[in-house]
């Protein structure tokens, strides 16, 4: 079976489609699928069906140019996180919704137009947090009636809407083409779970649940990351993740970056900015943005620039005040594809407040990166599982 789509990855490269031998796994309820549309749904469903397998929890991923900008399970949001994504404190929120909120606050510029991925039934609480998010579409195994009529009206009646067979077994060798010579490799099946973390390689040996818990979520989620690949992890979500960097240091300050804005979003100054009634969310986003950003802060805030997102001018949140926040957080989990070759990894995860960290081992150097993990007091397990993604 063949589903036309309406182009490669640019208008371009026509024809395009999608096949199977027998049936499509996936059923467009709504829209038009487009190539890279289909590549972030497959990898966003895998990923969020897995974090339901390992957790328990409903898992939601939210899914940008084959990588996910956010993954998370669906534990409750507190008043802070519902602040930081704005999600109104008298809204009800299902244990889906809750999911798809974390993984679209985890790095919400880059969510901009991303395509949704979930574990479950896609309810009312969820398709009205969707209704108001920038979003190309949506893949979940079965959605409510109102949810399904509701999330329609996205886009113009465009939104991409797929549904997936959860019966769908893949083969177990897949293919793909590279100017037109075929590749064929064995598909990654393996079981991430706790049981990777057993082998602690540290002084310190003190991992508790929560930490098992977000390393598992890190892990799964750069099992569908482009590699090189790092993701920083805490409280049910990812914060940070680097995707698709040819140094793995590069990996490590890319979303070690991204981690500490995540952070520094919970500060009161941000959590106060004072937004004009009329600036949409991407925008605020983007303010946020250019707000923490050493190098554009200045810029914003000059006489005239802040009017156009805030009523007033706000106070500048100065460095001092930014490391003084960034220090109170010390619990971070963080998980790399591959080994770490060198223990600058370590010195900049550290500095974002890294506790607890597993990868696979089998560098030269391991006892170097011990060393440094030692020093700081983390704990850091071998799972002895490489997780390259192309």
């Amino acid at each position: 079976m063949k589903y036309e789509l309406k182009y490669g990855c640019n208008p371009n490269q026509k024809p395009a489609s999608v096949s199977i031998d027998g049936e499509l796994p996936i059923t467009v309820l709504n829209g038009r699928a487009g190539y890279i549309n289909l590549l972030d749904a497959l990898n966003g469903y895998q990923l969020a069906r897995e974090l339901r397998e390992a957790t328990g929890y409903p898992g939601a991923a939210s899914f940008k140019h084959v990588s996910p900008a956010g993954a998370a399970i669906g534990l409750p949001l507190d008043d802070t996180l519902r602040r930081m994504y704005f999600v109104d404190e008298n809204i009800d929120l299902s244990p889906l919704a809750c999911a798809y909120v974390r993984a679209r606050g985890a790095d919400r510029m880059s969510s901009f137009g991303d395509f949704a991925a979930v574990s479950d039934k896609v309810d009312m609480s969820l398709a009205k947090i969707m209704q108001h998010e920038v979003s190309d579409g949506i893949i979940a195994p079965d959605y409510d009636e109102d949810a399904l009529e509701l999330l329609k009206t996205k886009k113009k009646g465009n939104y991409t809407i797929i549904k997936m067979d959860e019966s769908y077994v893949p083969d177990p060798i897949e293919r793909r083409t590279v100017y037109g010579i075929t590749f064929e490799q064995g598909r990654n099946n393996c079981k991430i779970d706790k049981s990777l973390l057993d082998n602690i390689v540290t002084e310190n040996r003190e991992l508790p649940e929560s930490a098992k818990r977000d390393l598992v979520i890190a892990l799964i989620a750069l099992k569908y990351t482009q590699s090189n690949s790092v993701c920083y992890a805490e409280n049910g979500q990812t914060i940070g993740v680097g995707a698709g960097q040819q140094s793995r240091i590069h990996c490590t300050r890319l979303a070690g970056g991204k981690a500490d804005f995540w952070h520094l979003r919970s500060c009161p100054k941000v959590l106060s900015l004072p937004f004009r009634a009329d600036i949409p969310r991407a925008n605020r986003d983007n303010a946020i943005d250019l707000y923490l950003s050493d190098e554009e802060c200045g810029d914003v805030l000059d006489e005239g620039k802040w009017q156009q997102f805030f009523t007033v001018r706000p106070e500048e949140l100065t460095k001092e005040e930014k490391r003084a926040w960034l220090a109170r957080f010390t619990e971070t989990a963080l998980a790399s594809d591959a080994f770490f070759p060198f223990g600058d990894n370590i010195e900049r995860a550290h500095r974002s407040g890294v506790r607890y960290i597993a990868e696979p081992g089998g560098s030269v150097r391991d006892e170097d990166v011990i060393a440094c993990c030692n020093k700081h007091g983390i704990v850091m397990a071998f799972t002895g599982l490489r997780l390259f993604h192309h």
